[in-house]
């Protein structure tokens, strides 16, 4: 099947050893046993990345038909129960993430107005010879798209160190991918620029508004 990684025989004789090892409180009972009431199973792991629960049901139900099999044990309620616990986890990053979206959007953009009003002269000079908006808004862009890269690279790290804590503390877990780290920063990247350049052009417009009268009729002061 191609949602099956890998197929293992377990032959009578080893689930009873294996028992004995996994279950040693019913050591003596095993011991005292005349035949082995275990039977002959076939341990079959799937791929990674499975749909849903559905991709595994499916499975055991083809495995069904076979003849040879008696019994598909599959946990179908520990099951349901870890893709439903999967979905949550996921609904929770997205709104947590969308919180700290907008909290660092906030962030980009209350730097970005203090950098504008630090060098609210400068940007003056500069349109008087002529800069365009576009040359006037590029340093500040760069500056968000900079932000943005280390935010990503920062999250990472973080991200890892959280990884490596519970590796070794609570349970083996996997790494992630390096196209998804990559798309982290990326995206990183990308929202640093984009919360930049939203910040820059309102406050650059506020700051040509309020500079329009004093500069265009010196008479109104």
């Amino acid at each position: 099947f191609p949602e099956v990684r890998d197929v293992r025989y377990v032959s009578r004789e080893q689930a009873l050893i294996i028992a004995r090892n996994e279950l040693p409180e019913f050591a003596s009972l095993f011991g005292d046993l005349e035949s082995n009431p275990l039977p002959a199973s076939l341990e079959i792991a799937l791929r990674p990345n499975q749909s849903g629960a559905g991709s595994v049901e499916a499975v055991a139900e083809r495995v069904a038909l076979y003849p040879f099999v008696e019994d598909v044990v599959f946990g179908a309620e520990w099951l349901d129960t870890v893709y439903l616990l999967r979905r949550v986890a996921a609904v929770a990053t997205a709104v947590l993430g969308a919180a700290f979206a907008a909290v660092a959007a906030l962030i980009i953009a209350s730097a970005i107005r203090l950098a504008i009003f630090a060098r609210r002269d400068e940007i003056t000079v500069m349109r008087l010879v002529g800069a365009t908006d576009g040359f006037v808004r590029r340093p500040f862009v760069l500056e968000g798209m900079i932000t943005g890269l280390l935010g990503g690279a920062l999250a990472i790290g973080f991200t890892y160190a959280a990884y490596r804590v519970l590796s070794t503390s609570v349970f083996d877990m996997a790494w992630l991918p390096p196209h998804w780290l990559l798309a982290g920063v990326v995206a990183g990247v990308l929202f640093g620029i984009a919360a930049s350049a939203l910040a820059v052009r309102h406050h650059l417009r506020e700051m040509w508004w309020s500079d329009r009268p004093s500069s265009c009729c010196p008479a109104w002061e």
